[in-house]
C-alpha cells in the first residue's frame, strides 16, 4: 500500500469503528485478533451508539463519500446475502450531498466543452438545481431553438477519489475470505467487479447520453413513456446536457391525486413499461428509483412517465428472457419441477444439480407464498426467493439477473406505493404468454426470415461460383469413368451413386439446420423437428 491508500485505509477504519460496526465482525475464530485490536481503539468515540446496526452502517456510509454510499445502495439490493433489517436501512441511503461551486461547474463545462458558456446558452443557472454524489445539475436555454435544457457536470477530481476508494475496496474483498471463510460464499471480488464497472459507466456521461437516446428511440411512439431529448453536440465525459422536463415526483403520492392523476392505471403503465424495457426490447433501466420518475402534468386521466438518468442500463439475451418468462409462469401454477428444470436447462445452476432435491427445495421454500392472495404476491420477493434457493445449490452470480431484480423491487414498490391494489399477475402473466407464443408462433418464423433476408440476399451472389465448381467436379468425375472405360451398367450404378450423395449432402444440410435451431433457438422445437424429420425420409425410403 501508498501512503495515500493507508491515510485512506485508516480514516474508514475509523469511521466504521466511530460508529460501533465492529459488531458486523462474524464471531469466528480467525476474528478475535481483529475483535481485540477494535477494543484496544479507545481514542475513537463512539457515535450514535443507541441507533440500530443498519443505521450506523447508513451513517458511516455516507460519511465516507460517493464511492461508499453507492456501494451501499448497491448492497441495499441483495437480499440473498444481508438481513432484511440493514437492506431497509440501506435503501434509505440519499443521492443528495453537499453542492460544490457553481463557479467552479461553470468552468469545468467550459473546458470540457471548449467553448464559453454564453456562446451557446442562455440564463445559465450558477445555483445547482439538484445535487448527487457523483454530479450535479444546472439549469440553461440553448440558444440555437430557445428550448430549456439541464446541464449535469460531473465533480471536480472525482474520478481520482473514487479509483482510489475502488482499490481499497478490491484489496478489502481479497482479504475477507481469508479472515471470514464463509464471505466466500458471497463472492467479494465479483461484487466490486461488478460494483466498479456500474460505476465507471456513471463516471463517463457518453454512455448515460447513448443509452437515453437508444431509450428514446425504443418509446418513440408511446404513451405511456417519455423519455427526454439529448442534444449529443454538447455532450462529453464529463457534461451531458439534455431537455428539462417538468413533472410531479412518482412517491408524491398526495400530490398525484391533487392533479387527479388516474393512480390504478398509472400503477399498471409502470408494470407494462418494465416488461416492454425487458422482453420487447432487450434494454432496461436498471436504477429505476423514485428520484428517477416523474409523472407529466398533462392528461392525468391518461397519465404518462418521464424517465431520467439512464446512467445504469441492462439488458437480458435470448435465452434469458425465454427462461425468465417461463420461470415465472411455472410459479404462478405452481409447477415446481418446471421451474427447477428451467433453472438446469438455463445454467444458472450446474447441470449436475439433483433436479428431484432441487425441486423440492423450491417448493419448501415458495409454496407458503401461496397462502397469501394472488394479489399480495410479491414478483421481487420471487425472484429473491428462487435466486436464494438456487444459491444453495451453487448457483453462480449472473448480474444482469441482479440488476434485473434490483429493478423488479424498485418496480414494484412504486407500483404498490401509487396502488395498494395492484395486482401485477394480472398484466405480467397475458404479457408473458403472448411473449413466449410470439417466439414460438410463425410470427417469430417470418420475423427471423425477414431479418436474415438481406445476408442471404448478398450470399445469392456466390452461387454461380459454387455452381461452376460443382459442375466442373462433375466433368472431372465423368472424365474418369470414360477413362478407365466402366461399362454401361457400372456407370449407370456410379450415377445412382452420385445421386445419391447429393441425397446425403441434402439430408445432411437438413440434419444440420435442425439441430442448430433446436440447440440456439430452443423455443423453435416444433421447426426444428420438422427440419430433422425431413432428413430421415430418404432413409426411411431406401429402408
Amino acid at each position: 500500500m501508498t501512503f495515500g491508500e493507508l491515510h485512506r485505509f485508516y480514516y474508514i477504519i475509523h469511521i466504521f469503528l466511530s460508529y460501533n460496526l465492529d459488531h458486523l465482525i462474524p464471531q469466528k475464530h480467525l476474528s478475535k485478533p481483529i475483535k481485540i485490536l477494535c477494543k484496544c481503539t479507545f481514542w475513537i468515540s463512539k457515535k450514535n451508539t443507541r441507533e440500530s446496526l443498519g443505521s450506523r452502517l447508513r451513517f458511516a456510509l455516507e460519511k465516507l463519500g460517493p464511492v461508499w454510499i453507492k456501494f451501499g445502495q448497491m448492497l441495499s439490493t441483495r437480499h440473498d446475502i444481508l438481513p432484511i433489517q440493514i437492506i431497509n436501512q440501506l435503501a434509505m441511503l440519499q443521492n443528495n450531498v453537499t453542492p460544490f461551486d457553481g463557479k467552479e461547474a461553470l468552468k469545468l463545462i467550459e473546458s470540457s466543452l471548449n467553448m464559453l458558456i454564453s456562446d451557446k446558452f442562455d440564463n445559465f443557472n450558477i445555483i445547482p438545481l439538484a445535487t448527487a454524489s457523483i454530479a450535479q445539475v444546472h439549469t440553461a436555454i440553448l440558444k440555437e431553438n430557445g428550448h430549456e435544457v439541464i446541464i449535469k457536470v460531473i465533480r471536480p477530481n472525482i474520478s481520482s477519489v473514487i479509483q482510489a476508494d475502488l482499490k481499497l475496496l478490491y484489496r478489502l474483498a481479497r482479504w475477507l475470505p481469508y479472515f471470514f471463510p464463509d464471505a466466500k460464499r458471497l463472492k467479494p471480488l465479483e461484487i466490486v467487479s461488478n460494483y466498479k464497472s456500474t460505476l465507471l459507466n456513471e463516471l463517463n456521461l457518453l454512455h448515460e447520453a447513448a443509452n437515453t437516446i437508444q431509450m428514446r428511440r425504443n418509446f418513440e411512439t408511446s404513451s405511456i413513456l417519455y423519455v427526454p431529448k439529448i442534444y449529443p453536440l454538447y455532450c462529453s465525459e464529463n457534461v451531458l446536457v439534455m431537455e428539462r422536463i417538468y413533472g410531479i415526483p412518482v412517491s408524491n403520492i398526495k400530490m398525484l391525486k391533487q392533479h387527479g392523476v388516474n393512480l390504478p392505471l398509472l400503477a399498471e403503465r409502470g408494470v407494462t413499461i418494465f416488461l416492454n424495457q425487458v422482453f420487447r426490447d432487450s434494454f432496461f433501466h436498471a436504477d429505476m428509483h423514485p428520484g428517477n420518475i416523474f409523472i407529466s402534468y398533462e392528461h392525468p386521466e391518461n397519465p404518462q412517465y418521464i424517465g431520467i438518468d439512464y446512467g445504469i442500463v441492462s439488458a437480458l439475451n435470448e435465452s434469458d428472457k425465454h427462461y425468465l418468462a417461463e420461470n415465472f409462469i411455472a410459479f404462478f401454477n405452481r409447477d415446481y419441477h418446471k421451474v427447477a428444470e428451467l433453472h438446469i436447462d438455463s445454467g444458472w445452476v450446474p447441470s449436475d444439480t439433483n433436479l428431484i432435491d432441487f425441486e423440492f427445495a423450491i417448493r419448501r421454500v415458495c409454496e407458503p407464498i401461496f397462502q397469501k392472495p394472488l394479489i399480495d404476491i410479491s414478483f421481487g420477493n420471487i425472484l429473491v426467493q428462487l435466486f436464494h434457493t438456487a444459491r444453495c445449490f451453487n448457483m453462480e452470480v449472473q448480474p444482469q439477473l441482479v440488476l434485473l431484480q434490483k429493478t423488479l423491487l424498485y418496480v414494484e414498490g412504486l407500483g404498490r406505493q401509487i396502488d395498494p391494489q395492484l395486482d401485477l399477475w394480472k398484466t405480467a402473466k397475458p404479457f408473458l404468454e403472448d411473449w413466449i407464443q410470439n417466439q414460438i408462433g410463425l410470427s417469430s418464423v417470418f420475423h427471423e426470415f425477414k431479418k436474415y433476408t438481406p445476408t442471404w440476399a448478398m450470399r445469392l451472389f456466390e452461387l454461380p461460383d459454387l455452381l461452376y465448381e460443382t459442375l466442373l467436379q462433375n466433368k472431372k468425375i465423368q472424365l474418369q469413368y470414360n477413362k478407365d472405360n466402366l461399362t454401361k451398367n457400372l456407370t449407370m450404378s456410379s450415377l445412382n451413386q452420385h445421386s445419391g450423395h447429393y441425397w446425403l449432402t441434402f439430408n445432411q444440410t437438413l440434419l444440420l439446420s435442425g439441430t442448430a435451431v433446436l440447440l440456439f433457438r430452443p423455443e423453435w422445437n416444433l421447426f426444428a423437428v420438422m427440419l430433422i424429420s425431413a432428413s430421415c425420409l430418404k432413409w426411411v425410403i431406401d429402408f
